[in-house]
């Protein structure tokens, strides 16, 4: 069994983590912090496996407490594995999870930072809010999973974005895709 602890100043995205992990016969939500100083104690007295943290919390924020909790040695490898571009959470749970909760959140709001993105880096950040993969947006605008990978990089440095997770949501905030239901292989 996989003991996860979830630490996010959301309720609501908690609860929406909670759900799909607990609907997994292999992981056990053992815990929920509302801050990093939270996380901290609870990570200490329950010892999870894992720790899904969102870095900007009240009072202590994620990577404050993501240095307190893992070695240096930890926290560096998970920095290299999101730079290769692993995912933290596959799109299809991203896609999920966004399905879920899209009809209680606010309306999206057309953001012109948009405008910064060339066609294609938008085309392609909308795939990515769709819930596919980098190989999945390949085969769809047959082009190589490298030229996908550019396109992300680029649209996450033009609107700031600090992972591919926060393009997602940039993307539903700005308008570029509506909340919908699901569609056949996009979970």
């Amino acid at each position: 069994m996989i003991r996860v602890l979830l630490a996010d100043d959301q309720a609501l995205v908690r609860a929406g983590f909670r759900a799909l992990l607990d609907a997994e016969a292999d992981i056990e939500v053992v815990g929920e912090a509302a801050d990093g100083d939270e996380a901290q104690a609870l990570a200490t007295q329950l010892v999870p496996d894992v720790l899904l943290m969102d870095i900007r919390m009240p009072r202590c924020d994620g990577l404050a407490a993501a240095r307190e909790i893992l070695s240096n040695e930890r926290l560096m490898a998970g920095v290299r594995a999101v730079a290769r571009g692993d995912a933290l959470l596959s799109p299809g749970v991203t896609r999920r999870l966004i399905a879920e909760f899209a009809g209680r959140v606010r309306p999206p709001r057309i953001s012109p930072d948009l405008a910064a993105l060339t066609e294609r880096e938008r085309e392609v950040m909308a795939l990515v809010a769709e819930g596919l993969s980098n190989e999945q947006i390949a085969g769809q605008l047959v082009v190589s999973p490298a030229t996908v990978k550019t396109h992300v990089s680029r649209a996450m440095v033009k609107l700031h974005a600090r992972d591919r997770a926060q393009l997602v949501v940039y993307a539903y905030e700005s308008g570029l895709v509506q909340p919908g239901p699901l569609r056949p292989g996009r979970a």
